[in-house]
């Protein structure tokens, strides 16, 4: 399942990097998020609870932040499971600012399986897509 997005930000490159690197502000923005906690640079253990449709389940997540070119450019993996399935997914994430103001572009795949793949198969493009433009409205609003 490819994922797209892309954001305006009214803020230079520097600080809206300086805010998706933080983790507590990760923690607070990304969607369904119980816990998150620094495992690595750069790297940390989250759980998270997810639904699709009547389908809601909890999962740990692993969430890696590679590839960093400050304030331009990073990879985003995820990885997680739990009882009702996984979630795989890798995001590029680009940052590019005029005059102050910065245009964020994600392209990602996610791949999901198991309980919540089978029955919301259908709704499972749109709830991606609502969670990323949801966390960038929270990301948003925290510069």
């Amino acid at each position: 399942m490819e994922v797209t997005g892309s954001y305006t930000f009214n803020a230079p490159a520097a600080r809206v990097w300086e805010v998706f690197m933080d983790p507590e502000t990760l923690g607070r923005c990304l969607p369904g998020v119980n816990s998150i906690q620094a495992v690595d640079d750069n790297v940390y253990q989250a759980t998270v609870t997810i639904g699709v449709g009547p389908v809601r389940g909890s999962y740990n997540a692993r969430v890696s932040l590679l590839d960093q070119d400050p304030p331009r450019s990073y990879r985003m993996r995820l990885e997680g499971n739990g009882p009702l399935g996984f979630v795989n997914g890798d995001a590029l994430v680009n940052l590019e600012e005029t005059d102050g103001v910065t245009v964020v572009t994600v392209r990602g795949d996610a791949q999901v399986g198991g309980a919540v793949a089978r029955v919301g198969q259908r709704m499972m493009g749109s709830v991606a897509q609502t969670t990323m433009d949801r966390m960038m409205s929270c990301l948003r609003e925290s510069l």
